[in-house]
């Protein structure tokens, strides 16, 4: 993280090159290319190029929102640069990630003497297909954004680096496991695609209801925006925290609607498909 105390005029300067971070996108690529290198040699359809600058998109966007300016304008200015962080690394990155390794493209991922041991650990096994039941995932995911947009929870991440890292690892996993929920990159199954059209309906319902307090409210919540003396593009805390507001709800009609849009369609395509039962004479 960018230490507090930037300049305004240094903003453009502030590049993080966390390793940590880095170092993860540079596996996360390299597992990726591999795996689409063994399955593309074996079934080219089921490994196009597309699959490759969409995945470097998705990890190109998680880059810019931990590591780029945006973090240490998002920690110590701006409430809507904040918003604009998290919708990019726990829904349009991850989105982006999960909808270049759906489909077979999915188990090549990790190496093989990776792969197969995690595949025979049992309590691992356990947790994941527990955290992905819709009716654990959901109410995780709602609990976490909720929890983490209290006054007292987000002043606290702005203030402890080590908070907000927990904090945004907590929006990557939950946005993760509603993700797979809405794409089924393995194919699992676990929803009908009507019910990830529902799904998908319920989510940005949610993330715009918990938006309109951003958008309609009368005084600014977050202390760490609210009495920063040096005002960014000229917006008051009120207009900023608006403007976060608009951020998350304009992320979600993108991500979530777009969801929306190719579900509805997929159902059409299964419907139509199903056979017409004859007529009784």
């Amino acid at each position: 993280m960018t230490p507090l105390g930037t300049a305004p005029g240094d903003l453009w300067k502030a590049w993080s090159f966390d390793p940590l971070v880095l170092g993860a996108a540079t596996v996360a690529i390299v597992f990726f290319l591999l795996g689409w290198r063994r399955l593309h040699a074996r079934r080219p359809d089921l490994a196009p190029v597309t699959r490759i600058p969409l995945f470097l998109a998705g990890v190109g966007v998680v880059l810019v929102g931990l590591v780029s300016p945006l973090d240490a304008i998002a920690e110590e200015y701006l409430q809507s640069a904040h918003m604009l962080q998290h919708v990019l690394i726990a829904d349009l990155g991850v989105m982006l990630a999960l909808l270049a390794v759906r489909g077979p493209l999915s188990l090549f991922f990790l190496p093989r003497d990776i792969l197969a041991p995690l595949a025979r650990m049992r309590p691992l096994r356990r947790a994941l297909s527990f955290l992905l039941r819709p009716k654990i995932a959901v109410p995780l995911w709602l609990c976490v954004v909720v929890a983490w947009h209290l006054p007292v929870a987000y002043d606290a991440a702005l203030r402890h680096p080590p908070v907000h890292v927990l904090e945004h690892l907590s929006f990557v996993v939950v946005g993760t496991l509603v993700w797979i929920l809405l794409i089924d990159p393995v194919g699992h199954g676990r929803l009908s695609v009507n019910e990830r059209l529902g799904l998908a309906v319920v989510l940005f319902w949610i993330g715009q209801v918990i938006a309109y307090p951003f958008v309609f409210g009368f005084q600014p919540y977050y202390d760490v925006y609210a009495d920063q003396p040096v005002r960014l593009l000229g917006l008051s805390p009120l207009t900023d925290q608006k403007l976060a507001g608009v951020v998350m709800m304009g992320e979600q009609a993108l991500t979530l609607g777009a969801a929306i849009v190719v579900l509805l369609h997929l159902a059409r395509q299964a419907r139509a498909a199903q056979p017409v039962a004859p007529e009784l004479v």
